[in-house]
């Protein structure tokens, strides 16, 4: 019987793909050849591209040793009490301290409501809120409550903010709150916030109540002249010919009041005097003293009555020649629109600009006096310097500012206030109780109020600096390491290494040697240990010129011990005691060292961080050093690739001729094998007959 159906090039009866395969074995040489080339190309460019990363990394952190951010002039606060209050300082701020005592904080209005049914309905209408100067206005189509409270915080970010608060399983009570504090910054209802507001008895109807000042002039004084130069013949200020008729208050030419403002009056920090005055023009007074001084003034002559008969007498006569008296020097309208300022303690006063106030259409103008803006207010001045003018002004009435919204609140858990501070033996109040503008670059935080003053004290961030160099050591051993491992095929390198893991470890062990006869790697390891081996004068009095007297050099943990291999090749060590004893003591001259302006332009141009941070620039900036070489790199690549392709391709054609050979030999000999079949069969019949 003849054997199985053969088919040449697939069923493979006479081993013809082994062979293929073995003769392309050979053919493949050139193609694993380059291939190999490849994959060293590309570990080679995967090195350089490590090597670009740690120094770029060490770059950073060299930059942030000497930038305008360097850890030496950063600042820490500590507070002697921190629920009292905190403080935070920006890098300009004066080392030190300073006392501050809280009186009150900074709060802003929070109206609670009566009880009120957890599904209360809230009719359809227009609710507008406000605080401040900002509103919140609010269309409501009606709807519950909770609904409406959703509605208002939808609208009212950063500017007001409702709750409900439950006080029963089936009662609630309604918050509103102000988000802004401040005594300016009260809460306002307005249109159907107001009814609403009312109905459920969260605010009250209250009319606003003032006070007056005084009631008479008989005890107020005259205010002493501001003027630097009285003309001659000028009558003096008085208070002679003020009035004080029907509430309104009538100051003449050179006259003036000086009305004393209670001490306790602003004890509430509520306070605000409020009148109006209007200024008149009048005969200038002048022209009746020049027109008085033209003769003598002789007295009346008298007259007798006796039983209904009355004799006048003649007026004098003086033999004297009369000439016109003449005044000792000119005198000259004053015209002076100072008219009000408040009076200090210290007897200096605060002018108030009554330019800055429009009047009204009878040309009344409405003043309105903070008593916060003035914490040492003695008294009101109104002082009418002026020759030809007359003041009128009404009685000043004081008010509670915290009052004057025409409603009261009647479950408040807190009003709009103002925060009140005492520093430097001053009161101050400020509306929020962020504070950055009393101490320079320093932000105090009030929290609470106290009796005792906290300390605040502002130190340099020495712990910041610290683990900044510590970083710089890190990123800068790395780099050294990284070119050691690169440069050389000494095992040891890498054993020496115990912080890397087992994965680093591997990866090392494949890059060890790799850069062996490239110069560029320790010749810039070379150029940066003499950077940071120099010296840096930064100035005559400088006493930290050296990074080894900080406690980082190559031997700083080992001083005296004798020889160690690995300090040779170039890590950094930090004697810990030693940095913090310089950064304790000389902080000003590390930080010079790293980054120093030697010509005054307010420029860094020298010092160990802008020289190694321009050392390392010229290798990873693009068109560097190493950019060139991942370039090069990057076209042997591409020309490994091609080269792969073509030879694959001709590899591919190869393979093809070849099983195209052996098919036909396969089919030739299966040819033979059957016609020697054909001759078996044929002769073993013939041998049976």
């Amino acid at each position: 019987m003849a054997d199985g159906l053969s088919i040449p090039g697939v069923t493979d009866k006479y081993k013809t793909n082994d062979l293929v395969n073995s003769l392309m074995e050979v053919e493949r040489k050139p193609l694993r050849r380059e291939e190999a080339q490849l994959e060293k190309y590309q570990t080679q460019q995967n090195a350089w591209r490590d090597v670009n990363q740690k120094i770029s990394t060490l770059k950073e952190n060299t930059k942030k040793l000497y930038s305008f951010q360097n850890p030496f002039n950063s600042k820490l606060t500590e507070s002697s009490n921190e629920d009292v209050l905190t403080a935070d300082a920006d890098r300009s701020a004066e080392s030190g301290s300073f006392k501050i005592t809280v009186l009150k904080e900074a709060t802003a209005d929070r109206f609670l409501s009566g009880n009120i049914d957890k599904n209360m309905k809230i009719e359809a209408g227009k609710y507008v809120y406000g605080v401040g100067d900002k509103k919140v206005s609010l269309n409501w189509k009606g709807g519950k409550i909770s609904d409406f409270v959703q509605a208002i915080n939808r609208r009212g970010t950063n500017i007001l903010k409702a709750s409900l608060i439950g006080v029963t399983s089936s009662k609630k009570s309604l918050l509103i709150e102000g988000l802004v504090t401040g005594t300016d910054n009260k809460l306002v209802f307005e249109e159907k916030a107001l009814e609403l507001a009312k109905n459920i008895d969260m605010v009250s109807d209250a009319p606003v109540e003032t006070e007056a000042l005084f009631a008479d002039l008989d005890d107020f004084s005259v205010p002493a002249s501001n003027e630097e130069n009285l003309q001659q013949n000028m009558p003096l200020l008085s208070k002679s010919n003020v009035k004080l008729e029907n509430n309104m208050i009538t100051v003449p030419a050179r006259n003036g009041i000086e009305i004393p403002i209670p001490e306790n009056m602003n004890d509430s920090g509520h306070q605000v005097l409020e009148f109006s005055f209007k200024v008149s023009q009048t005969e200038d007074i002048t022209t009746k003293i020049k027109d008085t001084a033209k003769e003598p003034s002789l007295p009346a002559p008298g007259f007798v009555e006796f039983q209904g008969l009355v004799i006048t007498n003649e007026q004098s006569e003086t033999a004297l020649e009369f000439k016109e008296a003449e005044l000792e020097e000119p005198l000259i309208p004053i015209d002076d629109t100072n008219y009000i300022a408040i009076k200090n303690k210290d007897g200096t006063e605060i002018p108030l600009d009554t330019s800055a106030y429009t009047p009204d259409e009878n040309g009344n103008i409405h003043i309105s006096i903070s008593l916060n803006d003035y914490p040492d207010a003695e008294s009101l001045i109104v002082r009418n310097s002026s020759t030809g003018k007359e003041i009128s002004f009404s009685v000043p009435q004081s008010r509670d500012a915290s009052k004057n919204q025409g409603f009261t609140p009647n479950h408040a858990i807190t009003t709009a206030d103002d925060a009140a501070f005492k520093y430097e033996g001053i009161t101050l109040h400020r509306p929020s109780n962020d504070v950055d503008d009393v101490i320079p670059n320093v932000t105090l935080h009030l929290h609470s109020a106290t009796e005792k003053p906290v300390t605040i004290t502002i130190n340099p961030d020495k712990d910041s600096a610290k683990e900044a160099l510590i970083n710089f050591v890190g990123t800068y051993n790395q780099v050294v390491a990284e070119i050691n491992i690169l440069t050389s095929n000494k095992p040891e390198i890498i054993a020496e290494l115990d912080y890397l893991t087992p994965e680093e470890r591997e990866a090392a062990e494949k890059k060890l040697g790799m850069f062996q006869g490239d110069f560029t790697l320790t010749n810039g390891k070379a150029s940066m240990q003499r950077t940071i081996a120099s010296k840096y004068d930064t100035s005559e009095n400088a006493e930290i010129t050296m990074l080894n007297q900080i406690g980082i050099s190559t031997n700083a943990s080992s001083k005296g011990s004798g020889y160690n291999a690995s300090q040779m090749r170039g890590y950094l060590e930090i004697d810990e005691k030693q940095l913090d004893s310089a950064l304790e003591s000389n902080l000003e001259d590390i930080k010079n060292l790293f980054g120093y302006d030697s010509d005054g332009d307010h420029v860094i141009d020298t010092g160990l961080g802008y020289l190694l941070d321009k050392q390392t620039n010229s290798w990873t900036q693009a068109g560097g050093l190493i950019s060139t070489k991942i370039s090069l790199l990057e076209n042997q690549i591409k020309n490994s690739n091609s080269k792969i392709a073509t030879l694959q391709a001709q590899l591919d054609e190869k393979e093809m001729e070849l099983k195209n050979k052996y098919a036909n030999m396969e089919g030739t000999l299966n040819s033979l094998e059957s016609q020697r079949n054909s001759l078996n069969n044929f002769a073993n019949q013939n041998q049976n007959k």
